[in-house]
């Protein structure tokens, strides 16, 4: 039976997962189609994937973008593309009564409102965005059990797991095991962290990633949110979410069962894999990703060193409050990296601006997306004039 064209919203479609997801779609042309595109500022790259796909939406951040679009695909002599723009042009995008299925891959709280308006209008979401499920998981695991829509986790590390739990039932799973590289300070002297630069925090071992990703990686503040998300996604307690230091990365999470078992995904590291595993779900489609079994001669696993990565700390102690203090971790998070990349703090003032917010932080359980976007407005307001 041949399967069905499934149209895709790409939200984040000019980043390495919006790359990675096109990419797809052009080995898989009799499986996979493209009916939006939120494109955010890069509107060249934005007019080459327009022309290339032809969408019925394209969507950039702001007015005059959007303009420039528009004029650039009249002179090209491409027509039937509608051009929106800003917030609630993603949410065109998102929600498009063409699009079956949406790709969340905009970073950081910047795609949470259109990700929230694609599961209230039914579409099933392929997740490739921590962030949104950090910051509202609580409001988007409840509206997707409203609406009976799955919500796909893209990111490696929940895609293992998603995997590895389709062999047991929920009350049979004992432990999620999360893997980490342990990044690039796994074995540098504590007493050098004060004068980590940039550029060495940037040169992450195992896998190329954007610039806040991969110093969160460093200071795996990275897998506290993973925590965080894998307790929305799977519906466990943190207690129930533990990590585990494995430098070679071939082994990308692991579900332990009451009985003893333990289920590990493995598989080459290539965000292609779980992009394809998540739009083509729960089918397997053949593919040319292949893994190397010589790769596995070699295996370590370490418990996390939490004097070394206080990132971890927090994010267990904001996962078990829940609500604000898991917006207020990850906004803290985002305005000290950036300092950090400016060069206006050093390495070991990210966790102590991320401590320092969760303190002021009450608790609260927003209960809508305006109520997540204001609290995380605040968290930033104090992180910022922390790091000033």
């Amino acid at each position: 039976m041949k399967t069905p064209l499934k149209r895709l919203a790409i939200l984040g479609s000019t980043g390495s997962i919006g790359k990675s997801t096109l990419s797809i779609v052009e080995q898989f042309p009799e499986r996979f189609a493209v009916a939006a595109l939120a494109a955010g500022r890069n509107v060249d790259e934005a007019f080459a994937q327009a022309v290339r796909w032809r969408p019925l939406v394209v969507s950039l951040a702001t007015e005059e973008l959007a303009s420039n679009l528009s004029s650039r695909l009249r002179q090209a002599g491409v027509t039937g593309i509608r051009v929106v723009y800003g917030t609630e042009g993603t949410v065109v995008c998102s929600t498009l009564p063409e699009a079956d299925f949406v790709v969340s891959a905009i970073v950081g709280v910047a795609g949470l409102e259109a990700t929230h308006a694609a599961i209230l209008a039914g579409k099933p979401v392929g997740l490739a965005n921590k962030e949104c499920m950090v910051a509202a998981g609580e409001i988007l695991t409840a509206a997707a059990r409203q609406h009976n829509v799955p919500i796909l986790p893209i990111d490696s590390e929940h895609n293992a797991v998603h995997q590895c739990l389709r062999v047991g039932a929920h009350a049979e799973v004992k432990t999620i095991w999360l893997t980490a590289s342990g990044g690039p300070f796994r074995t540098l002297p504590l007493d050098r962290f004060d004068a980590i630069t940039p550029e060495q925090a940037l040169k992450h071992p195992t896998w190329v990633m954007g610039r806040r990703i991969t110093i969160d990686s460093a200071t795996m503040l990275n897998k506290g949110l993973e925590i965080i998300e894998a307790c929305r996604l799977f519906d466990v307690p943190p207690s129930q979410v533990r990590v585990t230091v494995h430098p070679q990365s071939t082994i990308h999470s692991l579900v332990e069962y009451v009985d003893g078992s333990i289920l590990a995904q493995i598989s080459v590291t290539d965000m292609r894999l779980p992009i394809l595993y998540a739009l083509a779900y729960p089918e397997r489609p053949a593919s040319t990703l292949t893994f190397d079994l010589a790769a596995l001669r070699h295996l370590e696993f370490e418990p996390p060193d939490f004097e070394r990565f206080p990132c971890l700390t927090l994010a267990y102690q904001a996962a078990e409050k829940g609500g604000a203090h898991c917006i207020a971790l990850n906004a803290a998070d985002e305005v000290a990296v950036e300092a950090f990349l400016e060069r206006r703090i050093p390495f070991t003032a990210i966790p102590r601006t991320i401590e320092q917010v969760l303190a002021s932080t009450p608790e609260a359980h927003p209960v809508t997306i305006a109520d997540v976007l204001a609290a995380d407005r605040e968290a930033r307001r104090m992180a910022g004039a922390l790091v000033a």
